[in-house]
C-alpha cells in the first residue's frame, strides 16, 4: 500500500510539476524574441520608438513561459547595465525598464507605439 501510495504522488509530481526541462528551450526562445524585437527596431529606425520595441520582446519572450521570462530579464537588465554606464541618463535608462517589466508583465506593448511604428508583428 505504501508502494502504490508513493507510486501515486511520484506520478502527481511528475505530471505536474516537472516541467524543468521546458526551462532551457523557452529560454532559447525568448532569447530570439529579445533579438528579433531588436532587429526590428533598427529596421525601422523611428524615433522613440524604443519602448516599443523592449516592451514587445519582453512580452513575446514571456509567453513562452517561465524560461522566456528569465532571458527577458537577464536580456534586458544587461542591456540597460551596458547603456546606463556608458553615460546615459538614469531616468531614460529607468523608463527602459518600466516598458521591459510591462511587456514581461503580459501589458500590450502598443502603450509605447509611436506613428512611425509599422504594423507588421
Amino acid at each position: 500500500m505504501k508502494l502504490l501510495l508513493a507510486g501515486i504522488v511520484l506520478i502527481s509530481i511528475i505530471g505536474t510539476e516537472a516541467q524543468w526541462y521546458k526551462f532551457p528551450i523557452e529560454a532559447v526562445q525568448g532569447s530570439y524574441d529579445m533579438g528579433r524585437a531588436y532587429r526590428d527596431m533598427r529596421k525601422a529606425n523611428c524615433i522613440n520608438s524604443d519602448k516599443y520595441y523592449h516592451a514587445r520582446g519582453n512580452a513575446d519572450a514571456a509567453k513562452r513561459g517561465n524560461g522566456g521570462v528569465w532571458a527577458a530579464e537577464v536580456i534586458s537588465d544587461a542591456r540597460e547595465w551596458v547603456q546606463g554606464n556608458s553615460g546615459r541618463g538614469a531616468e531614460d535608462t529607468e523608463a527602459d525598464q518600466e516598458a521591459n517589466r510591462w511587456g514581461r508583465g503580459g501589458g500590450d506593448p502598443n502603450r509605447y507605439r509611436v506613428n512611425c511604428v509599422p504594423d507588421d508583428h
